[in-house]
């Protein structure tokens, strides 16, 4: 188990984390040090407590404002993924019109091929 020694408002913590999550627990500590002392020099000083307090809030708000975001792309991924879906479909029975028309016109130009060639008799082919 990894541990971390970290200034949070002025006062040192000896922090406990998973082994290698020792920098990220560092950056951690500072992102809320660095709010509190910004919040102390906004409000000036009325109390650990209320900084700290105040910095979780902070925290917490942006915490919840990302979970929104996540939620609105997670569902305009889901309404993408569906729409690919109906698209593919589409194109595919695009496709296969296509391949059908092509069918019926080469059915066709055979059938056309074979009347004239026995209209002009055997002694010319068409084809």
């Amino acid at each position: 188990m990894g541990q971390v020694n970290a200034t949070i408002a002025g006062r040192q913590f000896r922090l406990a984390c998973e082994d290698g999550q020792e920098e990220h627990l560092q950056a951690l500590a500072a992102d809320i040090d660095v709010r509190i002392v910004d919040l102390r020099k906004r409000f000036g000083e009325i109390g650990d407590t209320r900084l700290t307090v105040m910095a979780a809030l902070m925290v917490a708000d942006e915490n919840s404002e990302a979970m929104r975001k996540i939620r609105r792309l997670e569902e305009e991924v889901t309404a993408l993924q569906d729409a690919r879906v109906v698209s593919s479909d589409r194109a595919r029975a695009a496709s296969d019109a296509v391949i059908g028309a092509f069918n019926s016109a080469a059915e066709r130009l055979e059938g056309i091929t074979k009347k004239l060639n026995q209209s002009l008799g055997s002694g010319v082919a068409i084809g």
